[in-house]
């Protein structure tokens, strides 16, 4: 279930926008697949709070009941159950119809392997209050429609998606019931699940961050920056030229998950040698009281400063051992002295013996 999950992200579909101010989010993951030879398609649902995942459906399991995922959510009063399960199961049944007509408007055959997809929910900022929303859909790993969500239309991902852009704009009642469960539902949903599990909500951690440079086989020279070990996932790499951003200029890896519940991200932006100074990597995120700004730091200048240090504790150790020896000579030099002195003086008798001793 997870797998599949992530798969849906990876193949660059349902991709949320960046944002990192101390902000919490509710997902609602949908998807319904056809397969070869099986009459009803596939449903699986998926809910996260944070990164955290909380409720699974799977239509192939027998029980075709709604699953917790994490000990908290067991709070939830028992008629919370019986509504989750029925969601599910009336979104199984919706979504399967839903499959079939999309299918329909890119004139794709029954039998093949299809898949429609749903990503919805929202965030809110650290003190509770709402600070976005979001619904995009997908067709087979291909951008379907999302809601914009400030002028309430739909945007297309392909042509395929015309007809239902054409027929959900011409009845905004769909793009209304979107805003207004977006800010008032799903907001009353997250603020509940996150002081259910409060106490086990990972707490953040801030990134740790590093900006290197490479030369590609072709000469082609980048600079790359670098976050990993950081919580929640939600982070902004951008790289700024003279203080500018540089958006359309960057290669950007999508968040990935670390394998230790902490995650990583990488920007990289191509530049000519010498400009180097002139790039400076900004990194905001929760964990971060302020934004970051790194440059890439020569090598030579790190050696060279190691260098330097190793040589100075160097010649500290020169010193001591020095001084250690000198003090060694000094008080063998003075040992010796007394007892060739005590030697010669025994035989002048006790009193001046003890006198030298003394």
């Amino acid at each position: 279930m997870k797998m599949y999950v992530l798969s849906l992200l990876l193949l660059g579909v349902l991709v949320l926008p960046e944002t990192w101010a101390g902000s919490h989010s509710l997902k609602y993951f949908y998807a319904a697949m056809s397969r070869p030879g099986i009459a009803k398609p596939r449903f699986i649902a998926v809910t996260y709070v944070d990164d955290q995942q909380v409720l699974s459906f799977d239509s192939d399991r027998e029980s075709q009941s709604t699953e917790l995922r994490t000990p908290w959510i067991e709070r939830e009063i028992p008629d919370y159950w019986e509504r989750e399960t029925r969601i599910s199961r009336e979104a199984t049944q919706r979504y399967r119809m839903c499959l079939q007509k999309v299918s329909a408007y890119y004139n794709h055959s029954e039998g093949g392997v299809r898949t429609y997809q749903r990503l919805s929910g929202c965030e809110v900022f650290s003190n509770g209050s709402f600070s976005r929303g979001f619904v995009q859909y997908a067709y087979d790993g291909q951008d379907y429609l999302a809601l914009d969500t400030e002028t309430l239309r739909w945007i297309a991902g392909n042509a395929g998606a015309l007809n239902n852009k054409r027929k959900w704009e011409a009845d905004q009642s769909v793009a209304k019931y979107w805003k207004g469960y977006m800010e008032e539902e799903c907001v009353y949903w997250l603020q509940r699940y996150l002081e259910n599990g409060k106490e086990a909500l990972r707490p953040t951690d801030p990134p740790a961050v590093q900006v290197t440079r490479h030369t590609s086989s072709d000469g082609e020279v980048f600079l790359r920056c670098r976050a990993q070990g950081f919580y929640p996932a939600e982070i902004s790499l951008t790289w700024l030229r003279d203080g500018e951003e540089q958006l359309q200029e960057m290669e950007l890896i999508e968040t990935r998950p670390a394998g230790d519940g902490t995650f990583q991200k990488w920007a990289a932006v191509g530049i000519l040698s010498g400009s180097e100074q002139r790039y400076t990597c900004r990194v905001q995120h929760e964990g971060l009281a302020e934004p970051l700004f790194l440059k890439w730091e020569p090598e030579s200048s790190v050696v060279g400063l190691s260098a330097g240090v190793i040589t100075a504790l160097l010649l500290l150790a020169a010193v001591i051992v020095g001084v250690v020896i000198w003090r060694k000579n000094i008080s063998e030099g003075k040992r010796g002295s007394y007892t060739a002195t005590a030697s010669s003086d025994s035989a002048q008798g006790s009193d001046v013996s003890l006198t030298a001793k003394a």
